[in-house]
């Protein structure tokens, strides 16, 4: 999954020059470029690779994660993946009507942890582009303290954590129930832990589900 030799993922950094960059900044930049140039959207399978999420041009937080790992570690910062289980409630209005009542109740979530400067970081503020999550708060402008719904979960909706500064970024942390622990790739940690579904459900998630969820996150991102 982590497929950092594959063509699309170099090209991509030698046209960033991140490289060239002093050890945060490349950090920092390849961050920010997961988080607001790949969109938050639902891909067909948590398992795809680095490269198809890329082409893809979308993801959420297993997809993205994947692609954020397989920059950083092209770039020579160490990285991990820890898993987690979500509460479905935070999906809520990203997921809607029946796709959200025949949705697990518990759902696979993961973010980044990166190593720098002799400490772990913990990155899962890269889920959502900024645009989406900008539109998300104009709609909800009248929340001013915890929020959960629309593939949130953080306690002060108006200032989360997402940008990256020598810090922890969260954006769903709010809606973890279940810990799995580290994992060195998104390989180890859904050979342990993908997401139990039957094969009618993972059918209609992947030529219904999945496309409604997209379509409602569009209508709030366009808004």
């Amino acid at each position: 999954m982590l497929d950092y030799s594959n063509p699309s993922i170099q090209g991509l950094i030698e046209v960033r020059g991140w490289r060239e960059l002093g050890e945060f900044d490349r950090l920092k930049a390849i961050y920010d470029f997961v988080r607001d140039d790949v969109a938050f959207g639902y891909n067909v399978d948590d398992g795809i690779p680095a490269s198809r999420v890329l082409e893809d041009g979308y993801g959420q937080c297993n997809t993205k994660g994947t692609l954020l790992m397989a920059l950083l570690r092209a770039c020579g910062i160490p990285c991990r993946i820890h898993g987690f289980a979500i509460d479905k409630k935070l999906q809520k209005g990203a997921m809607s009507g029946f796709v959200y009542r025949r949705a697990p109740q518990h759902i696979l979530h993961s973010w980044v942890e990166v190593h720098f400067e002799g400490r772990w970081y913990e990155l899962e503020g890269f889920i959502l582009d900024r645009e989406y999550l900008s539109g998300l708060q104009e709609r909800f402008a009248g929340c001013t303290g915890p929020f959960c719904g629309y593939g949130v979960a953080v306690r002060d909706f108006r200032h989360p954590t997402v940008d990256f500064d020598r810090n922890d970024t969260y954006i769903q942390s709010e809606g973890i129930v279940q810990d799995f622990g580290v994992f060195d790739s998104p390989d180890e940690l859904l050979q342990d832990h993908r997401q139990e579904i039957s094969g009618i459900k993972a059918f209609a998630y992947r030529h219904l589900g999945r496309h409604l969820m997209n379509r409602n996150i569009r209508k709030i991102r366009d808004s």
